[in-house]
This record gives structure tokens, C-alpha cells and sequence, in this order.
């Protein structure tokens, strides 16, 4: 059969009516290894762990460190990607401005970083400084750098005019130094390395939380350990200073979740010990154990499967099986005997899922049962 008589066979290139009327889903419940964000996060003992942080942070407000580790496969994506959308979800009501930043693939050095943060708050959030400093100019004394106690003072008296928190975003990025910024702000040295970014985003930080503007950042940092692959030892060093740098330097107003595998936490701990001690926080993420475990995972895509397709349509589909309990038993034990094999512990819950997506898949399109 062609491929233009599979698509003909199918009803449609979606397939999406022919699914739902036989099975009584929107589209293959099951998501491929590729597929790793905007997946249903199925309910672990960690999120405990991680609701416990969160709330002590939005609390206390002070800094918090918070490492998820786990190996390649586990959950670790999924388990930031829902932290980010249930953060987002719980300050929306909240008073007072917080910066929730994901990171799924952290970049080469960690300057990059704090230039998101920095282009995260933005120019607007410079005006409303401005408006503010003017009946709190006390918090100005709170930054260390003498060029950023500057800079407020001109953002403030409006020296540079309308043109002002957009010359000063420049400056807090990296620009090159123009006249522009030196006679509007009267700064006189260009932020072009990661220290000197990182002691302008304390200032930016302290002084913003100072007059009521900024209660907190969140940043989620995914896949630290790509770090090690792609740089070498020194630079390495390099990246992880920098955190532990941002780290000290703010003892209060910073959430930071940190998902990394345990062989790279290893190898940066020897790398830089001190970096370790900042990481006490940890919350691992382990994978499927058991059979249970797994039928359990298995039943809560199929379940959520049909929960969406119940909210679009409105009324329930089709009751054929797409897979049986008996096909995931089989899957899981084939997992688990080539994971022993290759040493691991257990079933990894992206291989699993991929598994059933492929089963799924042959019975929606009629080529296996």
C-alpha cells in the first residue's frame, strides 16, 4: 500500500476523527522520546519535596538552591516544565513582580544566563524603577558598584530622557560603551565580563526588591550536565564559579532548579568542591521499578488522554483498546531485562512511553493489534 492510500485509509493526514470515534482519543496518548515538553506530568513523591522549597521561598524569601537529579530518561524535563507552568499558575494572583525563567538547553557560559534575566526584566521594568527611585531614593545607597549607583541616579532624575532605561539595558547587556551611555548615565566602564554582569544583577536585583518592585527570580536551569560535553575542564570551572558567584551573591530573592544527572554532579563536584556545598537541596528522580510503577504511568496517559478528548468533544469516543495491560507487562519486562543488561536500574520512563507510542501506534493505523 502507498502512502497515499495509508493517508486515504486513515480518513484524514491527522487521522483525528477516525481516533477518536474508535478509541476515543484526540491523537496518540503516548508521547515519542523526541517529544519532551507539553506532556502530562504523572504525580511523583518529589513534587512534595519541590512544593516544600517553593513555598518556604515565596515565604521566607530567602535564596534557595534545589538540584533534581536523575539519569538520562527519567522525568527530569517533564518534572521543570511542570514546576514552571504550576509557579506561573500559583503567582499569578500574587502582589508584587516575579521573573520565572526555564532554561531547557543552558548555554556555553553562564553570562548568558544572567543576560536572560536581564532581558527578562527589560526596559519596562527600568521606567518603573525610575518612578519609584524618586520617592525612594535611599535604596540607591543599597547597590555596591558605584557605576550602577550612577546609572539609577540619571535613570531617576531622567538625564537621559526617554531614551534612558533603553540605554541602560544596553549597558546592563554587554554593549560596547558609546558616548551615548557615558553622557546620558554617566557610566564609564562596559559590563564585558560574567563577574561584573553578575554584581550588576545583584544591584539590579536588591534595589528593585528595596522599593517594592521584584520579590523574586525562578530560574530553572535543564540539562546541566550538556556542560561537560561541550566544554573543557577549565571552562567548566569557569561556568560553575559563576553559578556558585550568583548564588552567594544573593542570599535572598533567588529560586534556582538545577536538573542534572548524578555521573555529571560527581565530576563537578571534583571539579570544583565549593560549588557542591552550595547544593545540599537535592531531589532524585528515580526510574520505574516495578510493574506497578509502570501501569501506573502507562494508565495515567491513557487516562488523560480521555479527559482531553472529553473536554473538546463533550462526550466520550470510541471504547477499543490501544493497548492491553498484558502488551505493557510485556513491554516493561523487555525494557527491564536490556536495561540489566546495559547496567541500569529499572525502566526509564521516556523509553517506556516511546515503546507504547510505537504500539499505539500500529493499532491505530491497523498494522499490529
Amino acid at each position: 500500500m502507498s502512502l497515499r492510500d495509508k493517508i486515504s485509509t486513515q480518513g484524514s493526514i491527522s487521522a483525528g476523527p477516525d481516533i477518536f470515534a474508535r478509541f476515543g482519543y484526540l491523537s496518540n496518548p503516548f508521547p515519542t522520546s523526541s517529544q519532551t515538553t507539553n506532556n502530562p506530568h504523572f504525580p511523583v513523591p518529589a513534587d512534595e519535596a519541590a512544593e516544600q522549597r517553593i513555598v518556604s521561598f515565596l515565604r521566607d524569601g530567602k535564596s534557595q538552591v534545589v538540584v533534581v537529579e536523575g539519569t538520562q530518561g527519567v522525568g527530569k524535563t517533564n518534572f521543570l516544565n511542570f514546576f514552571e507552568t504550576e509557579i506561573q499558575d500559583a503567582l499569578r494572583d500574587q502582589d508584587g513582580y516575579y521573573v520565572v525563567r526555564y532554561l531547557a538547553d543552558p548555554e556555553a557560559s553562564f553570562e548568558g544566563t544572567i543576560r536572560r534575566l536581564f532581558q527578562e526584566l527589560g526596559a519596562d521594568h527600568l521606567v518603573k524603577m525610575a518612578e519609584e527611585l524618586k520617592t525612594r531614593t535611599d535604596a540607591i545607597e543599597l547597590a555596591r558598584s558605584q557605576e550602577m549607583r550612577t546609572a539609577f541616579r540619571s535613570l531617576m532624575d531622567g538625564a537621559a530622557g526617554d531614551q534612558g532605561p533603553d540605554l541602560m539595558m544596553q549597558w546592563l547587556l554587554g554593549f560596547r560603551l558609546l558616548k551615548s551611555h557615558r553622557e546620558c548615565l554617566g557610566v564609564q566602564f562596559r559590563l564585558d565580563t560574567v563577574e561584573s554582569k553578575t554584581a550588576a544583577l545583584r544591584d539590579l536585583v536588591i534595589v528593585s526588591s528595596a522599593i517594592g518592585l521584584l520579590k523574586g527570580i525562578f530560574l530553572l536551569l535543564d540539562e546541566l550536565e550538556k556542560q561537560d560535553g561541550v566544554l573543557g575542564a577549565t571552562a567548566v570551572v569557569r561556568y560553575l564559579s559563576a553559578m556558585r558567584a550568583i548564588i552567594d551573591s544573593l542570599p535572598n530573592h533567588l529560586f534556582m532548579m538545577i536538573a542534572v544527572t548524578p555521573d555529571a554532579m560527581r565530576r563537578y563536584s571534583s571539579a570544583l568542591p565549593a560549588f557542591r556545598s552550595r547544593l545540599q537541596n537535592q531531589i532524585t528522580l528515580t526510574a520505574l521499578s516495578s510493574v506497578e510503577e509502570a501501569l501506573s504511568l502507562a494508565n495515567f496517559y491513557l487516562k488523560t488522554g480521555k479527559d482531553e478528548a472529553l473536554k473538546v468533544k463533550g462526550t466520550s469516543g470510541g471504547l477499543q483498546e490501544l493497548v492491553t495491560e498484558g502488551g505493557m507487562i510485556e513491554l516493561y519486562e523487555s525494557l527491564r531485562k536490556s536495561g540489566e543488561r546495559r547496567g541500569d536500574t529499572g525502566v526509564r520512563q521516556r523509553e517506556f512511553l516511546h515503546q507504547l507510542h510505537n504500539r499505539a501506534e500500529g493499532v491505530i493505523q491497523g498494522t499490529s493489534s
